[in-house]
């Protein structure tokens, strides 16, 4: 019962002999053609320098603009986290003096 088993390997059913060739492989010989290298492309021209980035009193307001949202979004999301554990230790405190006063009250009376 716990001995593993084993498959047995199935005896071929005809004789098995590998297919016969009657003549050999010739290689034949071919030319091989040389890769010609397409042209090389023409250097750009250049044009006048500019400057990456170009900054507007518009540009620079809206990015400051944006910073504050940014800020505001993240403070207020910080603040809430804060203060909702906060109030569950608040909660979670006052449960857990509530529950020794009952077992408390419960030893005195016995």
């Amino acid at each position: 019962m716990f001995r593993p088993k084993f498959p047995t390997m199935p005896m071929p059913t005809g004789l098995v002999t590998p297919p016969a060739t009657t003549t050999p492989a010739v290689v034949q010989p071919t030319v091989i053609q040389p890769v010609q290298q397409p042209p090389a492309p023409a250097a750009p021209v250049a044009s006048a320098p500019r400057p990456a980035l170009q900054i507007t009193p518009g540009t620079s307001l809206a990015v400051v603009g944006a910073g504050t949202a940014a800020v505001l979004v993240v403070g207020t999301v910080l603040v809430s986290m804060l203060l909702a554990t906060a109030i569950t230790a608040a909660s979670v405190a006052v449960c857990a003096v509530v529950v020794r006063s009952l077992l408390n009250s419960s030893a005195k009376h016995r």
